[in-house]
């Protein structure tokens, strides 16, 4: 964490993610939240930055007043993630700003236990060619906590077990795409759907003091599938 930041008050957070289908900001600022979201798939690049302007202006601050910038990290779309983290360096590098990576999955649990008081989410990111980036969750005090690993995976290998044996949660375009992988035991959260900025900023708070925010050069993208095999479909990223 960079050693001239106090991050024991307070934080004004700006969350940024462009991971999936929707692009969404918001800031977090003297107790208040500011939030714009947009189901863009194509527009990411045009959206982003207008949305942090807006944030920042209903907040009546200037990005100098931000503590630290959150960016989705992935999992999601290779151009979407790409998008997400080079914004975040452009903004930081201005400002001198450290960054913290949050888990798009994450980001979705975390709209579930906020919006619906779940304890435990399952939550899947259709991933194209057959196969979905996957990931579970406990609520832990109120924050998504990750049970295992995340991976990306086809969705039969999840059918022999899962880490739970109570009720879940369950989000995101996995669940639609692959409606098997619905179980009885699970109850899908609409509203959880895709990651949001605002589910970002109570993990990002959570993650900046535990010291895990960093330097821009060390904006670390996850995409859990290895780039080198990527084949774009027609129409698809």
């Amino acid at each position: 964490m960079p050693e001239n930041k106090d991050f024991s008050a307070p934080l004004s957070l700006l969350a940024l993610d462009t991971c999936t289908e929707f692009c969404s900001v918001a800031l977090q600022y003297q107790g208040q939240v500011f939030a714009r979201e947009a189901d863009a798939p194509r527009e990411h690049s045009q959206r982003l930055l207008p949305m942090v302007q807006e944030v920042l202006q209903e907040a009546g601050i200037s990005l100098s007043q931000v503590d630290v910038i959150a960016y989705g990290r992935g999992p999601g779309s290779f151009t979407g993630i790409r998008i997400c983290t080079s914004m975040t360096q452009g903004l930081a590098l201005g400002q001198d700003l450290p960054v913290v990576g949050i888990s798009t999955l994450a980001a979705m649990a975390q709209a579930a236990i906020t919006l619906k008081g779940a304890a435990q989410v399952a939550t899947a990111i259709d991933a194209r060619m057959g196969e979905i980036y996957w990931g579970e969750y406990r609520a832990v005090d109120g924050l998504a906590s990750l049970v295992g690993e995340e991976r990306v995976c086809a969705p039969e290998e999840l059918s022999s077990q899962l880490a739970f044996d109570t009720p879940l949660a369950a989000c995101g375009t996995g669940f639609d795409a692959y409606p098997a992988l619905l179980t009885e035991q699970m109850s899908l959260v609409e509203e959880a759907k895709f990651p949001l900025a605002r589910f970002m900023l109570p993990l990002a708070e959570a993650a900046v003091k535990a010291g895990l925010a960093t330097e821009v050069d060390q904006l670390q993208p996850v995409y859990l599938r290895d780039t080198v095999t990527w084949k774009k479909l027609p129409g698809r990223e």
